[in-house]
């Protein structure tokens, strides 16, 4: 067995959530106070933090978890997966007396989603300050609580990391939070309910990539907005897409790509993500993604 990366040695650092995803599909989403049929129920690991983690794994990245579980058979599950990926598991915490979180989720038949997530464990991970984990790019979410990310965020930026925030799901955020972000990824919804382009710039964040889902994304930056084509693909569900998209960015800048490079590949992978049900099946490879990118 080879010997554990050293506590700084890691391409990307994922502080997030992990949650075993409880799916069922239906022809469309319920209405309040309505009540649909479904067609089928499955079980797939997930969590923002998960699959950002796996995403960032698969694009070729050394990743680093730093996340919680609860003393269930659910954490054991997803400690598995962090293992099968080769993702390095020594800051993956069991909190005893917290369930594994869960999110509930409804699938149409247009592959569009509604989910309600349960935090359990996840609304107790602290940022570990004895000998935390250090990557080229520390990438974090909302389904932890603020105070850590900020923690995390903090502690990156002093060691010169590359600081990457996805803003989910969106809550207001002090100022001092954003700007502890190199990069912040929203949807349009998210960049809404964060205060807007505007106001990401006036808080200290260097760049912002505004994902737009089947219209592809856009990238703030140097005063100038980019566009980035969408890749076409037929979706079967969209849960994961953007977690691939953000752990393909932050493998791609930890490997020094530039910024519009990065996005390309984030958007490739994106994509294909929709293309297979569940998170973490759904996120692909570095080489299904690049033979898209060679096809387009």
């Amino acid at each position: 067995m080879s010997e554990p990366a050293p506590a700084n040695g890691f391409d990307v650092v994922v502080v997030g959530s992990l949650n075993l995803d409880l799916v069922v599909r239906t022809q469309r989403l319920p209405g309040p106070g309505e009540t649909v049929s479904g067609s089928d129920y499955q079980e797939f690991p997930g969590g923002k933090g998960l699959n950002q983690a796996v995403a960032a794994a698969r694009a070729g990245a050394l990743v680093a978890f730093v996340g919680a579980v609860g003393d269930d058979d659910a954490g054991r599950r997803l400690r598995d997966v962090v293992r099968a990926e080769g993702i390095d598991e020594r800051w993956l915490l069991t909190v005893t007396g917290a369930p594994t979180g869960r999110a509930l989720i409804a699938v149409d038949d247009n592959a569009e989603n509604s989910i309600v997530v349960v935090p359990g464990a996840n609304g107790h991970l602290v940022w570990p300050d004895v000998a935390p984990p250090e990557g080229k790019a520390v990438l974090a979410q909302l389904e932890v609580p603020v105070g850590t990310v900020d923690d995390a965020l903090t502690a990156a930026r002093a060691v010169g990391s590359t600081t990457i925030l996805n803003p989910a799901p969106a809550v207001e955020l002090p100022d001092s939070t954003i700007a502890t972000a190199s990069l912040i990824v929203p949807n349009e919804h998210e960049a809404d309910v964060i205060g807007g382009i505007g106001h990401l710039f006036a808080s200290g964040v260097g760049a912002v990539v505004t994902t737009l889902g089947a219209q592809g994304a856009c990238i703030h930056s140097g005063g100038q907005s980019t566009t980035q084509t969408p890749f076409q693909v037929i979706p079967v569900d969209t849960t994961g897409a953007g977690d691939a998209f953000c752990g393909y960015l932050a493998a791609r800048l930890a490997v020094g790509d530039d910024l519009s490079t990065s996005v390309r590949w984030a958007s490739a992978a994106g994509a294909l993500a929709t293309t297979i049900a569940g998170a973490v099946p759904s996120l692909p490879r570095e080489d299904a993604v690049r033979s898209m990118i060679d096809r387009t």
